[in-house]
């Protein structure tokens, strides 16, 4: 089997359904004026697209590449796949590899920036599990830099990586990030922020996450706000509402 991006997307085409192509353009908001606007569609849907990626986890970066360029959605996303494959492996403890790791970083930050990484599941997919496993045990200054930008996707790549320290037990970045984002009230930005607070309340200790409410919650915008206490019993819950 031919290991190469038209591979790739020769496989996609194979179990696309134009049907479900209408359905997802539908759903990932891709009309004039969407977050996700212009954004092509094949009709594959996420299993089938993880099938089609594990058949090509040898696929070189410089594919990957070519596939994270194209305006097709499943291309970008089987790329990123394939992408959290290989991270994965290279930092298995027995294999380590750090170049690896490095080379990955680079291929999936330069996506990132480019524009490629632009739409909510396509961050939520990878930004864990790319950014960050590397970021765990190194500065993580980058993900303030990615939240000083105005990308929407960028912003919410540097939520989503915290998922990985907040599964480690770490709350630290999350918080940080939140507050520096709490004033954007852009839609899939307060949804990232409720939602990753929410997990620190859920995963780590839930009276970090109602000390921080007890800070923030007159600030924070009702959906970020309804996001992170969701979880919490009503009175509670109805108490930082009023707080708005």
């Amino acid at each position: 089997m031919s290991v190469t991006a038209v591979a790739v997307q020769q496989a996609l085409v194979a179990v696309a359904d134009p049907a479900d192509a209408i359905h997802l353009q539908r759903f990932f908001k891709t009309g004039p004026g969407e977050y996700g606007e212009g954004d092509v569609f094949l009709g594959v849907r996420v299993p089938a697209t993880r099938a089609v990626a594990k058949q090509f986890a040898e696929l070189p970066l410089s594919e990957i590449d070519v596939l994270l360029d194209s305006p097709v959605h499943e291309h970008r996303m089987a790329a990123l796949v394939i992408l959290n494959a290989a991270m994965a492996m290279a930092m298995k403890p027995r294999t380590n590899d750090a170049a690896a790791q490095e080379r990955i970083v680079a291929c999936y930050l330069g996506a990132v920036r480019r524009g490629r990484v632009n739409n909510w599941d396509l961050v939520d997919i990878s930004a864990e599990n790319i950014l960050g496993p590397w970021l765990s045990t190194r500065p993580r200054d980058l993900l303030f830099q990615l939240a000083q930008r105005d990308s929407l996707w960028e912003r919410r790549v540097a939520l989503l990586s915290t998922f990985a320290f907040i599964k480690a037990g770490d709350p630290t970045t999350t918080f940080a990030l939140c507050e520096r984002l709490l004033d954007d009230r852009r839609d899939l930005i307060q949804k990232a922020v409720g939602w990753m607070l929410r997990e620190v309340g859920k995963r780590i200790d839930r009276t970090l996450l109602l000390n921080f409410l007890d800070q923030h919650a007159a600030e924070m915008g009702r959906t970020a706000l309804s996001y992170a206490t969701e979880h919490l019993e009503g009175p509670v819950r109805q108490r930082y509402r009023d707080m708005r």
